[in-house]
């Protein structure tokens, strides 16, 4: 596979430019371990660099009227749209993800941005009445520079889409892109230095050393991740040992579907299969991963499930009929097969995939089977540890109370999904799942303006909506004093 783009450069103060070092790392195809590109290996000076370009930007930019900030965003918006089939391309070559959802992906992107330009007027302050001769009044006001750390399974999109609060604010970013999927965010940062004032956006590669140096860095008080829990932690007490800072996190789930007996059997399994993401290989943070089925139903919705999972389609992510690709990279890939060697090893019962793909194209590359085990119990692995990959774990209930106890043995609370035709068991079982976010007769879809986020080791704070653009400015009260 040749290079998908000859790209190898990071933005940094409106330029494109190589590392301090000169020294960059190539990336490989999942799908065939091939090489596909070239990104610069920042160093902890290409951090300062471009912090201090942020620096620069961010005043400019927050002193424009939001008219004009919203105008700059949905430019770029467009911008992004223009170069739509190029980065789907890019994703897919370098992530594994399929490219029609990569393509969906850039759409969610181009939304997300003109969602935040519009959103920018409601940042507005209050007068209130603590005195009859005073004026007392809020501001909102940016922290100013801001860091983004981007996890490897939506890698433009966690790059673009969910820096636009962010700018929309008043705020200047540096972004780092995910070491195994780097190369959309380059193509990111060459339409932002054509889209965006100079400074203000910039895009930093490399590996975990980067991304310290930009937790670290006494000049950003903000900082946002979407990652593993380990890596929310570790960011989290990183940032601690520097300065007080504002840390939002998005991290894993281990998320529950509950399934009650009346539901159309077909059309719970198609909710079923959808929710693992399986077209993302499982690597969601969102999947409903947890399959929990009432004993009335169990094995007709099984039967159901395991013949979807079955049929498919594991191929060429570049190629439009491909339903699912490969792993991201050789570490999540040998993550995933030690859950395959331990579910079995602790007595899940395998129903389909558990193996490497068979045939052309799969002798190379980071492939797995889509998999379903059932009689998962509450004391193997894979009911406790999230897999990010293409494993669904089933098991069945009998009551009501059961059910949620079930769904609730978990360290994480990131989603959950409930099925039932009975809305008093929707909302019972809904209000008592401890998680964040919370689909009935559905599952992991997003919708803009609804708040993203966890409870327990899921994560803080929330995205996707006013919320996380409130989470980029600080309030700031200013009492007049009158005669």
């Amino acid at each position: 596979m040749a290079y998908v783009t000859d790209l190898d450069r990071m933005l940094i103060g409106g330029e494109l430019v190589a590392s301090e070092s000169g020294e960059c790392d190539e990336t490989i195809s999942p799908a065939t371990e091939e090489v596909v590109g070239r990104a610069p290996r920042a160093t902890k000076g290409d951090v300062e660099r471009a912090v201090a370009a942020a620096e620069k930007a961010w005043p400019e930019w927050n002193m424009r009227p939001v008219d004009e900030r919203a105008d700059v965003l949905r430019a770029f918006g467009d911008s992004i749209a223009v170069r739509m089939e190029e980065i789907a391309r890019v994703e897919a070559a370098n992530s594994g993800n399929t490219i029609t959802p990569m393509r969906r992906n850039v759409h969610e992107t181009v939304a997300t941005l003109k969602y935040y330009a519009g959103l920018a007027y409601s940042l507005k302050g209050e007068t209130v009445p603590s005195t009859t001769r005073n004026l007392h009044l809020t501001v909102h006001e940016p922290y100013g520079v801001v860091a983004r750390i981007a996890a490897f399974n939506h890698p433009f999109m966690f790059s673009a889409a969910r820096t636009a609060s962010a700018l929309a604010a008043g705020n200047a970013v540096v972004v780092k892109p995910p070491e195994t999927s780097p190369l959309s965010a380059l193509i990111l940062g060459d339409i932002a230095r054509q889209a965006l004032p100079a400074g203000l956006f910039n895009v930093v590669t490399g590996a975990g050393a980067v991304g310290d140096a930009l937790v670290r860095h006494p000049r950003i008080k903000r900082i946002a991740l979407i990652g593993s829990g380990g890596t929310g932690r570790a960011i989290q007490r990183a940032a601690a040992e520097v300065a007080v800072k504002h840390v939002t996190l998005e991290l894993g789930g281990k998320n529950p579907m509950v399934v009650f007996p009346d539901v159309d059997l077909d059309k719970a399994a198609d909710i079923a299969v959808h929710g693992m993401n399986f077209l993302w290989q499982g690597q969601s943070c969102g999947s409903t991963s947890r399959l929990l089925l009432h004993e009335d139903i169990h094995d007709a919705v099984l039967a159901r499930v395991v013949e979807r999972v079955a049929a498919i389609k594991v191929g060429d992510p570049l190629r439009d009929d491909s339903g699912m690709g490969p792993i991201n990279s050789a570490r999540q890939y040998q993550k995933v097969i030690g859950f395959l060697e331990s579910s079995k090893a602790e007595g899940a019962r395998l129903m389909t995939g558990g193996r490497r793909p068979s045939g052309p194209g799969f002798a190379k590359g980071f492939w797995v089977e889509p998999t379903v085990y059932a009689d998962v119990t509450q004391s193997m692995r894979l009911w406790r540890e999230e897999v990010f990959g293409p494993i669904l774990a089933v098991s069945r209930w009998r009551t009501t109370e059961e059910v949620i106890q079930l769904a609730n043995d978990t360290e994480f609370g990131l989603s959950a999904a409930v099925l039932t035709n009975n809305i008093n068991n929707a909302l019972h079982v809904a209000r008592s799942i401890r998680a964040g976010n919370i689909w009935i007769n559905g599952s992991s879809t997003h919708f803009l303006g609804m708040p993203w986020g966890g409870f327990k080791n899921s994560g803080v704070q929330r995205e996707e909506a006013v919320e996380e653009l409130q989470s980029y400015v600080e309030t700031k009260g200013i009492n007049i004093m009158l005669d």
